[in-house]
């Protein structure tokens, strides 16, 4: 599976509005999020919130060697200012209708 980045730290993110309603779509679907301390998770999407809050079931950690003490948890809540990517399966993005989102949305703030 080929992956999409979508990072928080990027010029889009004040629009975050746009990417809450745009993980909503993905919620039961598989994604991987590494967060800023390089932890890699790849889960179920059960939830998230307005403020990128996730919450994912089933998960696996990437590197088990460095994290064992996540071997045994199943689902975790992410807080949204931790998160450093969310890698989304790429049959799940539509790229043009998300650049198109974006271009409407900046254009109406100006």
């Amino acid at each position: 599976t080929r992956w999409k980045e979508v990072a928080p730290g990027s010029t889009l993110w004040p629009l975050s509005m746009l990417f809450y309603s745009f993980f909503k779509t993905l919620i039961g679907k598989e994604v991987t999020v590494e967060l800023k301390n390089d932890l890699v998770i790849r889960g179920t999407l059960n939830s998230i919130d307005q403020f990128l809050n996730i919450k994912l079931d089933e998960i696996v950690v990437i590197d088990e060697d460095k994290y064992p003490h996540m071997m045994s948890v199943k689902s975790c809540f992410i807080r949204g200012s931790v998160v450093r990517y969310v890698r989304l399966p790429e049959e799940h993005v539509d790229t043009e209708l998300l650049m198109d989102a974006c271009r409407r949305e900046a254009s109406d703030k100006k």
